[in-house]
């Protein structure tokens, strides 16, 4: 089989795509959107620092090092989980676990909201890694393989991310207004708490309108079955063995890291250099959020087109090249500008979330261990969780102002460029097929 051009890639089908075939074109968009919903539903809640990191800081009674504690105990919960969660998509139905995710996160958000001391959030915390890692994430992914046709695969995929953008991007546009009514009449925390509200009636909202909804017939639950009745070490040393799916790890690792430089920007823009005001920082936040369905979804159309790998390559290079950009503006530079690279930059990370799953297929997995695969790639490819928040507050606060973000960036710029490397040589590799 040859992978010269982009129709030759688009018509190969490997075995882990068979149940689509028992999918109408309907069902299987419609089961993306439930999936996107959720998605987009979910995590919000637990990120709710990146618009009211100061008041979240006040309504807890804590200070940033503790807020750093529990996002780290987030990460490694999230780490610890990957694996798992795969072998656990490949066992039960993805929607019972989706469901399970949405109404264990809401409960705990009503705990959330009820101001619970130090030791009680860092609890909430590691639950949190666990309902929307251990039983979540694997199964979304998993669910999206197993709908997407070969010649969509690229589109699913970046709908699954830039969907779930506009999801949140549209739930933050309620929650900001709902917080700013609130803070205009001097209740901040009480605005706070009713966005935590709010985050957690959706989640439990959605899980039962979920649970009620029945999946159509498909062959998945021929696969768990032969999932259930396998070996787990046997099953690992067969992936093990497969050299795209450890590139394919590589790729997400370094991409991801670019993804995950995005979250500085804001305070970037605030240092002494740029002089950029909070009202205007926080602006461009909100706008780069918008800019995630634009990336993904754009990102995945144009890999249809063409090669996925190769696509992958040109905008981790992008990518690159923007970060480089932004360490390079001089101070004094036109907010405009920086708004327009901000903006560009977050375009590219999104297009790069949207593209390395559809990538999976390619990777020769038997699809009985489809879930097992994708918790592997996830534990090495998210791993930067864990150190990236400390490698960020390390280089800020040792190198105060512009400089110490100047060389976090940089490092983001080396590894970005890795990361097109390894989706360079995924290309390669499909074209010898």
């Amino acid at each position: 089989m040859t992978d010269s051009t982009s129709s030759a890639e688009n018509q190969s089908l490997s075995a882990a795509e068979t149940p689509v075939s028992t999918l109408s074109a309907r069902q299987r968009w419609y089961q993306l959107a439930l999936v996107v919903l959720a998605a987009g539903t979910i995590y919000p809640l637990l990120y709710l620092r990146q618009y009211y990191q100061p008041t979240m800081v006040a309504f807890f009674g804590i200070n940033d090092l503790q807020l750093g504690q529990l996002y780290s105990t987030l990460g490694t919960v999230f780490v610890l989980c990957y694996l798992p969660s795969g072998w656990l998509a490949d066992r039960v139905a993805p929607r019972i676990l989706i469901c399970f995710s949405l109404f264990t996160t809401g409960l705990l958000g009503y705990f959330y909201a009820s101001k619970p001391g130090f030791d009680w959030l860092l609890l909430i915390f590691a639950c949190w890694g666990l309902s929307t890692g251990l039983t979540f994430w694997s199964a979304v992914i998993k669910r999206v393989s197993s709908i997407a046709q070969s010649s969509e695969r690229g589109r699913f995929f970046g709908i699954l991310d830039g969907g779930r953008g506009m999801v949140e991007a549209s739930l933050a546009t309620v929650a900001v207004a709902l917080f700013g009514w609130y803070a205009a009449q001097g209740l901040e925390q009480t605005g706070f708490r009713n966005v935590i509200l709010m985050y957690a009636s959706l989640c439990v909202t959605l899980a039962v309108i979920l649970l009620f909804i029945r999946d159509p017939a498909t062959a998945q639950h021929q696969d768990r079955v032969a999932a259930r009745n396998s070996n787990l070490w046997l099953d690992l040393k067969t992936l093990a063995a497969k050299p795209n799916l450890w590139l394919l790890a590589s790729v997400v690792f370094c991409g991801y890291q670019l993804f995950w430089s995005t979250y500085n920007f804001s305070a970037y823009l605030r240092t002494s250099d740029y002089g950029v005001p909070a009202a205007l920082a926080a602006f461009i936040t909100a706008g780069k959020m918008w800019m995630r369905p634009i990336g993904g979804i754009g990102g995945g159309w144009l890999a249809d087109k063409m090669s996925r790998a190769g696509v992958l390559c040109g905008v981790l290079i992008c990518g690159a090249l923007g970060i480089s950009a932004l360490i390079l503006l001089p101070a004094g530079i036109p907010h405009i500008a920086l708004i327009a690279f901000v903006l560009l930059v977050g375009m590219f990370a999104y297009a790069v979330r949207g593209l390395y799953w559809a990538l999976l297929d390619r990777c020769d997995i038997p699809p009985h261990c489809t879930g097992l695969a994708i918790g592997l790639v996830s534990v090495i490819g998210y791993s930067p969780d864990i150190y990236l928040p400390l490698l960020s507050g390390y280089l800020t606060q040792h190198f105060p102002g512009a400089m110490g973000y100047r060389l976090f960036f940089s490092y983001i710029v080396v590894i970005t460029l890795c990361g097109a490397f390894g989706a360079w040589r995924l290309h390669v590799r499909f074209n010898r097929k």
